[in-house]
């Protein structure tokens, strides 16, 4: 009866039961093998490309086996939030391709039967459960200071003992229901602790879905649960919503690996079944020839937010993901080199079991494919969204002229090797600014890329004669070709390599070198897309003046 009381005394406007919710949030009507998946960060800050990763693997779990994926916010700690977080998460997810089934919509709305699904909304939920709890004795308020805490902490350091409230070191866990009554009608603050069964001597034993069977001591910890604030803990919050939404596979960084046992404790206390649990790898970068975890401080790429400003495609990231999640899908990529990213089935069995390495390069090489393989007109359309935020001039220039940025970017896309240009949108500028005037007209002499077998000079020699020469009313690249040849054979060129290298003075170069000429006159670079598809894209009349302007160099 005194624990009836002291329950009452805590909670005295809480009427619900654990039943009660259990009842009104009964088990999902999903198909048998339905996976309910949740992404539940703290909305202390914007994205980490590692949340993108843990969302990615539930998300595609959860649509794979026709199951729900849930976004539920854990505000507990309200103090760190950072103003609209929600709403960052939310649209960040929506742009890698992956909207919620249920949760929260905006600051204060969500969709679903199973909700609130804010934390911060839910403490009649917890207080239930919590009050329960204390009926039940397996609950009790704790007075302890925090500089009691601190004490204690100091002397069991100081003597080599576990640190922690538990046991003979839990000063009010053995507090009578009357004494606990009379300290709280003193006014006397307090929090409550879960009065732990455990014993360090026994082990919990379970399998992780992707670490595999592991094996903790028990806990024996007297945690806390409700906070004086009256918001529940990380730990408790968990236990109560994983089960009231249904949560069948709790997947989460390794770094919650350690508090596996704490919350299987809780589970089997409060009679709840376990959800699968899967810890997911740290992701890692290599720095220096070591491994390090991969850091918001440090590193710019951390951030989500760094994808967009550089221009990745957001299906090139959650392509190089997914080569992280399971390194088979860069075989099966190869296999269905059209297929959707959305037809490979991932498998938590695959996942390395060790940190996840980060690789830049990696990176820019799985971008190069997911771009080669895009249609103009798509690569067209992402760019200049992409530029109107992070290049002005270039969105103008580009729409400006959107016939021709089109012929641009559909330069050899349509042959069984398309070109691997870009990586990223920031890239394209570089490769393509000599077709616009406004930026090649800005170049300087010493910005020139010529052979390596000539000097300004010998190329603009070169120059004055082809411009003379060239026919522009050729129809392919291979006439092109040879009309070219035919200028630099008059002009003293060895056409072949073989004969070149036997009689070198016998000729002023190779016609690789008139074409190198060619190349710096009308784009100023080196590599190119072929020089007939150049001046195609050009038109005769720009190529001349191109000619023009390299002789007045």
């Amino acid at each position: 009866m005194s624990l009836e009381k002291l329950a009452d005394l805590i909670f005295p406007n809480v009427d619900k039961t654990m039943d009660y919710y259990m009842e009104k949030y009964p088990q999902r009507n999903l198909k048998e093998d339905a996976v309910v998946v949740r992404y539940a960060p703290s909305p202390t800050g914007f994205q980490h490309i590692g949340g993108v990763f843990a969302a990615l693997i539930n998300e595609r779990l959860a649509s794979q086996s026709e199951g729900v994926f849930y976004l539920r916010i854990e505000d507990t700690d309200q103090k760190r939030e950072v103003p609209g977080a929600i709403e960052d998460t939310i649209e960040t997810m929506h742009n890698f391709g992956m909207d919620f089934n249920e949760g929260m919509t905006g600051n204060d709305t969500f969709k679903g039967e199973y909700g609130p699904y804010r934390q911060s909304q839910r403490f009649e939920i917890y207080n239930a459960f919590a009050k329960d709890l204390i009926r039940k004795g397996l609950a009790y308020p704790c007075f302890c200071t925090p500089e009691e805490l601190a004490e204690l902490r100091e002397r069991q350091t100081a003597e080599k003992i576990t640190p922690g409230y538990y046991g003979e070191y839990a000063k009010y866990r053995n507090l009578t229901a009357e004494e606990a009554i009379e300290k709280i009608q003193n006014g006397e603050k307090y929090i409550l602790r879960f009065r732990s069964p455990g014993n360090p001597e026994n082990r919990v034993e379970a399998h992780d879905l992707i670490k595999g069977d592991v094996s903790f001591p028990e806990n024996n910890q007297d945690i806390v649960i409700i906070k004086g604030d009256g918001l529940p803990t990380y730990h408790f919050a968990h236990a109560v919503d994983d089960t009231l939404m249904r949560t069948t596979h709790v997947i989460r960084g390794e770094e919650w690996l350690s508090s596996l046992p704490i919350h299987l404790q809780l589970f089997d206390v409060l009679g709840f079944k376990r959800p699968n649990f899967a810890h997911i790898p740290t992701i890692m970068k290599n720095d220096n020839g070591s491994k390090r975890k991969l850091s918001k401080r440090k590193d710019a790429e951390a951030a989500v937010s760094y994808y967009k400003e550089v221009g990745y495609p957001t299906a090139s990231v959650i392509e190089y993901l997914l080569n992280i999640i399971n390194s088979n899908f860069e075989e099966w990529r190869a296999e269905n080199p059209t297929a959707d990213y959305h037809d490979f089935k991932i498998s938590l069995d695959n996942m390395s079991k060790s940190g996840a390495l980060f690789d830049m390069v990696k990176l820019n090489d799985v971008s190069k494919e997911v771009i080669c393989k895009m249609k103009a007109e798509d690569v067209y359309n992402q760019y200049i969204v992409w530029a109107k935020e992070f290049d002005k001039e270039m969105f103008d220039l580009v729409t400006a002229n959107e016939v021709m940025a089109k012929e641009i970017f559909n330069i050899d896309k349509e042959g069984p090797k398309p070109r691997k240009d870009f990586a990223k949108w920031d890239e394209v500028k570089a490769k393509i600014f000599y077709f616009f005037d406004e930026l090649f007209d800005k170049e300087t002499a010493e910005q020139v890329e010529l052979p390596k077998t000539l000097s300004l000079e010998n190329a603009k020699s070169i120059i004055e004669v082809y411009a003379k020469e060239v026919n522009f009313n050729v129809d392919s690249q291979e006439a092109w070709f040879e009309d070219l040849k035919r200028i630099a054979l008059d002009l003293g060129y060895c056409a072949n390599k073989k004969e070149y290298k036997a009689n070198p003075d016998s000729y002023k170069g190779m016609v690789s070198d008139v074409a190198g000429a060619v190349r710096a006159a009308v784009a100023h670079r080196s590599n190119t897309p072929d020089l007939y598809t150049i001046f195609t894209i050009l038109g005769e009349e720009k190529t001349r003046e191109r000619f023009e302007k390299f002789l007045k160099l």
